[in-house]
């Protein structure tokens, strides 16, 4: 840059601002800058033979009065007219203004786009920086018009010098970031991963800064930058401080330059030549090793730029996925940082360590921190490491662990930070219903769960727990018996009250023989507090009452007198008076058996994506959320040293397409009626894994429909048999002496079933009738009963 010479020191503008400073009250200040906007408003309409010094101050005083904060609307075209002096204090100081004050709907835009097609014309280096400064400042799409394809001519030209380059390089890369449309990507392309090569290490920045940005849309057309990226980096990280001496800041050699590089090879997979490969490993391995070595300074900014090098390479390791060695390394390395004294940094470890624990090679090694990130929950101070250390814990557990982690959840969420109690809430839903080694576990959990955090618990997160419920049969006895003692507290959340309300209409009589939860007494103690519940929780006890009716015709008198009352009957809100008087008709009017049919079991709920992964998956945004599933696939040996079969058993219902499948879903999971099989696999519904599990060949329907069979002695419905292709529903209507079967057909892959036919084997005095499908995956058989025998 020139040397400014004394005369250019500008005396008048160092008064003003003299005077400003020593202004005493705002009062004085905004007088003493009206009296120069005044001045300088006359200078400027009279004297039109005003020279460019005089331009020059005048400019910088609108400029420092604009920085103050006050708004000027004059003197853009005195700044205009200094783009053409050659002097570069008048030029210099024309740029500043118009990249400060100029909007980019000026009118001015064509003048001053002249003005710098006429210094990028010049040659002129230091005239050219100045005018490739303010289009990257103003970066208006207009620029973006008159110049996004004539800069990329200089940047490649082989004359151009190295400073220029840097500019347009930057240049170049705001451009394309505000109109990326008007930038085109062309034939220079390839000149411009060459820069790579560059002896300047300035050029080389600003060049790995812009091809970083094109290479995230452009992959293809910057591919060849791989090869020269890990030869440059190779360069700078096995160098000495000495060598790089311009570039060394406090003994990190380029410290920016290798990180930046080290981003640019994150847009890509990891290089398939074998050299390429072997040589960025080396020097992924190199700069693990330089972590490990003494400081060689005591300053801040040495452990600050080390460790900015660090973190960018294990990024680069987990982005690659492929070293299992650089994979563990690289957590033993953040593990260290996990006990540090900068927040910062233990920050940053749990944050990098938690993508670690998706990765099938490094989670074991992640499982090995995991008391240190459990004391981290308790004990750290700062609200947002805390927050990092609880998705850690979200993202290493497994079903080794999930007890271990899920009961420190629930501690910590007793005295979290308000902000994330939420979060926390729906992680330890997710963690109980995908890692659940029984349901009674389950149940225990979302109750305590509820308990702890009720106002915190979402609906989603309640719904879940009642369909799984309803949908397995060895725990709704367990779930209502725990529900009605969690409601025998004196003050519950009324979520509890809405998840025991459910399962006691349902199934209240599972529990009803013992003594201590009669029906009455159930009655009594879900009653007790309905006068402090809201209108939607009142309108839901209503209807578990309704099925109170008929579960137990002894108690049916009681109700109908709450049903009856005028508390309910000459309600306010319009929902909680129609269902009394509704209920209230259909409990007097209607026979058992039609009052039993109305008030049946509710159906197995169909399985599809969790709506509680679906709303956490909301909170924290796209690309925030480690999925503990996708990247650790159970199709391969299962981290707990085995692999874990996933329960692969749908509903009666037919399953979703796979192209409805959120989640990737091998195969939804519902309930099985059978006895789950005694496998250390999870009990539960598993949601999230992708089950890649193909039916046994030559599976036979005897043994598993023999097996099934026993369950209709007590339920007229349910599925008779069950494989990864097919499942077989049976349902029954009796009648006295008559009875009526329907048996129904589901198609559980993704692919119509063709030629598909069925068969019914009968005594010649029963007959077959095949019904027309209804949908194209479910057919409906009926066995009608020629000579009506007694059942």
């Amino acid at each position: 840059m020139p040397a400014v010479s004394k005369g250019d020191g500008m005396r008048g503008l160092a008064v003003f601002i003299s005077d400003i400073r020593n202004c005493k009250s705002k009062e004085a200040e905004i007088k003493r800058i009206n009296k120069e906007l005044a001045n300088i408003r006359s200078k400027f309409k009279g004297d039109k033979a005003l020279d460019g010094y005089s331009k020059k101050k005048y400019v910088c005083k609108l400029l420092f009065i604009f920085l103050l904060g006050h708004d000027i609307d004059f003197g853009h075209m005195e700044a205009v007219n200094l783009l053409s002096s050659n002097k570069y204090t008048e030029k210099q100081i024309g740029y500043l203004f118009i990249s400060v004050l100029v909007n980019s709907n000026s009118d001015l835009i064509r003048l001053i786009n002249n003005a710098i097609k006429n210094d990028l014309s010049s040659r002129n280096p230091t005239f050219m920086n100045l005018s490739l400064h303010c289009i990257a400042n103003v970066g208006s799409r207009e620029m973006a018009e008159a110049f996004a394809a004539e800069i990329p001519h200089i940047l490649v030209a082989g004359d151009t010098m190295d400073s220029v380059k840097q500019s347009a390089a930057l240049c170049l890369l705001r451009l394309y970031r505000t109109s990326p449309d008007l930038v085109p990507v062309g034939e220079w392309t390839s000149r411009v991963v060459h820069l790579l090569n560059d002896q300047h290490l300035g050029v080389v920045t600003a060049a790995t800064s812009l091809i970083t940005t094109l290479a995230q849309k452009n992959p293809d057309e910057f591919k060849t930058s791989v090869s020269l990226a890990v030869a440059r980096l190779s360069r700078i990280v096995t160098s000495a401080s000495t060598d790089l001496q311009d570039y060394t800041y406090y003994f990190v050699p380029a410290p920016w330059l290798s990180v930046k590089l080290l981003r640019l090879l994150q847009c890509y997979p990891p290089p398939e030549d074998a050299a390429i490969r072997g040589r960025l490993t080396e020097c992924l391995e190199t700069i693990l090793n330089k972590a490990q070595e003494p400081p060689k300074s005591k300053k801040i900014q040495h452990s600050n730029s080390k460790n900015a090098v660090l973190f960018e390479a294990i990024s680069l390791i987990i982005h690659h996925d492929s070293e299992p060695t650089l994979l563990v390394r690289a957590c033993n390395q953040l593990g260290q940082f996990l006990q540090h004294r900068e927040t910062n940094l233990r920050y940053l470890a749990l944050e990098s360590m938690c993508t670690l624990a998706s990765s099938e090679f490094s989670h074991e090694a992640v499982k090995t921190h995991i008391e240190t990130v459990i004391n981290a929950l308790k004990t750290e101070r700062d609200v947002s490491v805390r927050q990092r250390a609880v998705d850690l814990l979200y993202a290493m557990c497994d079903r080794s662990n999930a007890q271990q982690i899920v009961a420190e959840m629930l501690n910590y969420l007793e005295t979290a930070d308000y902000s994330i109690r939420e979060e926390i809430v729906l992680k330890v839903a997710i963690l109980a219903e995908k890692y659940a080694v029984d349901y009674t576990w389950y149940v225990d959990t979302i109750l305590n769960l509820i308990r702890i955090a009720g106002d915190y618990v979402s609906e989603e997160v309640w719904y879940r727990v009642i369909q799984i419920v309803i949908n397995r049969d060895d725990v709704q006895g367990y779930a209502a018996k725990t529900v009605f003692e969690a409601l025998q507290a004196p003050a519950c959340h009324e979520n509890l009250l809405k998840v025991g309300g459910y399962i006691l209409g349902e199934f209240g009589n599972l529990i009803a023989g013992d003594p201590r939860s009669s029906p009455l007494i159930q009655f009594n103690l879900l009653h007790s507090k309905f006068h402090l519940c809201s209108v939607p929780t009142r309108a839901l006890l209503l209807s578990t009452y309704i099925k109170f009716i008929n579960l137990f015709p002894e108690i049916k008198t009681t109700i109908q007198d709450v049903l009856r009352s005028d508390s309910q009957m000459k309600n306010a809100d319009v929902e909680l008076q129609q269902r009394a008087v509704e209920y209230l008709r259909l409990s007097c009017i209607a026979s058992t058996d039609i009052l039993a049919t109305v008030l049946e079991e509710m159906p197995p709920f169909p399985e599809r994506e969790s709506s509680i992964l679906a709303k956490l998956k909301k909170k924290k945004g796209p690309g925030k959320l480690p999925d503990i599933e996708d990247s650790r696939k159970e199709k391969h040996a299962n981290i707990n040293g085995g692999t874990e079969p996933v329960n692969t058993t749908t509903n009666v219902k037919a399953a979703p397409p796979p192209s409805s499948d959120l989640l990737s879903l091998g195969s939804p999971a519902t309930q099985n009626s059978a006895p789950p099989p005694a496998t250390a696999g999870s009990l539960l519904v598993d949601v999230f894994s992708e089950n890649n599990s193909t039916p046994t060949p030559g599976a036979q329907l005897g043994p598993v429909a023999d097996e099934n069979f026993s369950r209709f002695v007590c339920k007229n419905n349910g599925v008779l048999f069950e494989n990864q292709l097919l499942q077989i529903g049976l349902k029954s209507e009796f009648r006295q002496n008559l009875g009526r079967m329907y048996v129904f057909y589901g198609n559980k892959t993704s692919t119509q079933f063709l030629n598909f036919s069925t068969s019914v084997v009968c005594q010649d005095t029963l007959k077959a009738h095949i019904l027309p499908p209804k949908y194209r995956q479910l057919l409906g058989v009926s066995c009608s009963i020629a000579s009506w025998s007694t059942v």
